[in-house]
């Protein structure tokens, strides 16, 4: 007898029966997300966490930029030390944190003075409707604040001019002419919805997987590998992944689409057959992350493909990700609205 089936047979079955029924996620303990109290962000500083904090030269050298904004806005820590442009201040002056840029770095938890950032272990944040990732805070009434300025990326981010010194090509052109129909699919709605539970009907219990990487730092990969092993074994659950677009029906993407991956990307995309849909799985992909909208880089894939699931995280976990190919089947709840948790 082989080595391995005798250790095999001594440890017994070694995959979670989560999330089909009640059973360990593998992540007990893992920290996720920051939670955001927006009745706790009253925009001044205790006088006595002004005393104990003061900022210094390291801070800056830390997060990249002053620790503390004595701007007659108030207190405004947590929007200097966030480095990837997560958290902001709307017009009317209240902070909002945007999850589809946070990658859980948890400086906003430490420097926060009022305690309005915290700690949590909340992890599955895979959303249909990308403004259900925004926390709006006080001013729940604003709209989504636009992605940063990005200097000349900011410019390319429409779908056919973006990543091209030389502007819109004659086959990005004709790729945009045939595809404007499907942009609305990437802020979700009833439409889509309605469309999406329709075609999931020829599909059963079944999905195949195409995975594009454009231009991740690969911890979204190492997460995506973790799904196959012998612990959450992601074929029981009839997910697969698939080396060829011509048989996937989900193109999952990773990385803040740099530009060299855009043309792959787009051509991966129309190589699916019908019908298909688009995940954008990981920090860089559902908002750029740290380095989205530079010279070489988008900011993720909205403007450039419809997507029809997000799922923030650096790196999003095996288990946030079964959770968000489980809600794109309609087999697993949406946890997140309007930026809030249910666990919260």
């Amino acid at each position: 007898m082989p080595v391995w089936t005798w250790f095999g047979l001594q440890k017994g079955r070694a995959t979670t029966s989560w999330p089909e029924h009640p059973g360990a996620d593998g992540q007990q303990g893992v920290l996720g997300l920051p939670r955001f109290d927006a009745a706790r962000c009253t925009g001044e500083r205790p006088q006595a966490a002004a005393l104990q904090r003061l900022p210094t030269e390291g801070d800056e050298k830390t997060w990249g930029g002053p620790a503390f904004s004595h701007e007659q806005g108030g207190c405004s820590d947590c929007v200097a030390a966030c480095p990837a442009a997560a958290i902001t201040r709307n017009e009317a002056g209240a902070v909002q944190l945007d999850y589809a840029r946070c990658v859980g770095c948890q400086i906003c938890t430490e420097v926060c003075p009022q305690g309005a950032f915290t700690v949590s272990h909340d992890w599955a944040f895979g959303v249909r409707d990308k403004a259900d990732l925004v926390n709006l805070g006080c001013g729940q009434d604003s709209p989504p604040q636009p992605s940063p300025p990005g200097g000349e990326g900011e410019k390319r981010a429409s779908p056919t001019s973006w990543g091209r010194a030389g502007g819109a090509s004659e086959s990005d052109a004709k790729r945009s002419s045939h595809l404007p129909h499907l942009w609305g699919r990437a802020g979700g709605g009833e439409a889509n919805t309605a469309a999406l539970e329709q075609q999931l009907k020829g599909f059963g219990r079944s999905l195949h997987i195409r995975h594009v990487d454009a231009g991740s730092c690969n911890g979204c990969e190492s997460e995506l590998q973790a799904l196959l092993n012998p612990f959450y074994n992601l074929h029981r659950l009839g997910i697969f992944f698939t080396p060829s677009p011509r048989f996937a029906d989900l193109l999952l993407v990773t990385g803040p689409v740099t530009a060299a991956m855009r043309e792959p990307l787009l051509r991966t995309y129309e190589a699916m057959p019908q019908p298909r849909w688009v995940m954008a799985a990981g920090t860089c992909a559902t908002g750029g992350g740290t380095n989205g909208g530079g010279y070489a880089c988008h900011h993720g894939l909205e403007g450039i493909l419809p997507v029809d699931v997000w799922l923030p995280g650096c790196p999003p976990n095996p288990a946030a990700l079964i959770d968000a190919l489980l809600l794109l089947l309609r087999r697993r709840p949406q946890r997140v609205h309007g930026g809030l948790h249910e666990s919260a």
